[in-house]
């Protein structure tokens, strides 16, 4: 072997060498952010936050806000108040759907229910995020909303017939401040969290719902609009 044929492949293989050093390195840095996703919310007892929530798809676009209680284990409060007040609410077993004046209010067992909120109420308590995602890693093409945030992506395991792709923006803490969840009809469905407030006391009852008076209760699969 010449010295110039020796030369190109020394630099070919410090090029290789680079290469797998730098994904090594992404890899570690993203097995540390997951895990502090992982230990904030496994340490949080409850949280509120305000929230937007976002959806395109089949020709529709809206936005709507308002408040969402979560608590361990497994309950959760999505109460809408813009552009109209409507409640999404499960004590980690039952779920209700209910919009104020309506003569109906929707009812299911959460471990039935085909709805995009659900998966969220095991945020609290429960979450391993290499594990409930195929191939987990960092979206370099997304750009964060709030600047110094990291963004991921990756498949959501035993969701592989509803939702395609998750995205969750994180701050450095390993806070969640925004979700984003592509279904595979293409349509997009996106959380924003701000003012959040964590471990405040919260009663059960809140997550609780008795249907007004002279309203039918129907059960059902879907909840959501």
């Amino acid at each position: 072997m010449n010295v110039k044929l020796r030369n190109v492949t020394l630099v070919w293989l410090l090029l290789i060498a680079s290469v797998v050093l730098f994904a090594q390195e992404k890899r570690d840095e993203l097995t540390k952010l997951a895990g502090r996703v992982d230990k904030h919310y496994n340490d949080l007892k409850s949280m509120r936050s305000q929230f937007t929530e976002t959806y395109n798809g089949a020709g529709t676009s809206r936005t709507e806000s308002g408040t969402l209680w979560l608590k361990q284990p497994g309950k959760m409060r999505w109460e809408y108040t813009e552009p109209r007040k409507k409640l999404f609410v499960s004590d980690g077993k039952t779920a209700w759907f209910y919009v104020p004046g309506e003569q109906q209010a929707r009812k299911a067992p959460v471990s039935k229910i085909d709805d995009i909120r659900s998966p969220l109420r095991f945020l609290l308590g429960k979450t391993k995020l290499l594990k409930e995602f195929h191939e987990l890693g960092f979206a370099p093409n997304i750009k964060p909303v709030t600047p110094g945030n990291l963004v991921m992506r990756g498949s959501p395991k035993g969701m592989e017939d509803r939702i395609s792709l998750i995205v969750l923006e994180v701050s450095p803490e390993g806070r969640i401040d925004r979700i984003m969840l592509e279904e595979i009809d293409g349509a997009v469905t996106e959380f924003r969290f701000t003012d959040k407030v964590e471990n405040l006391q919260v009663a059960d009852a809140l997550f609780k719902f008795q249907p007004p008076a002279g309203v039918e209760i129907v059960e059902a699969q879907e909840l959501g609009d």
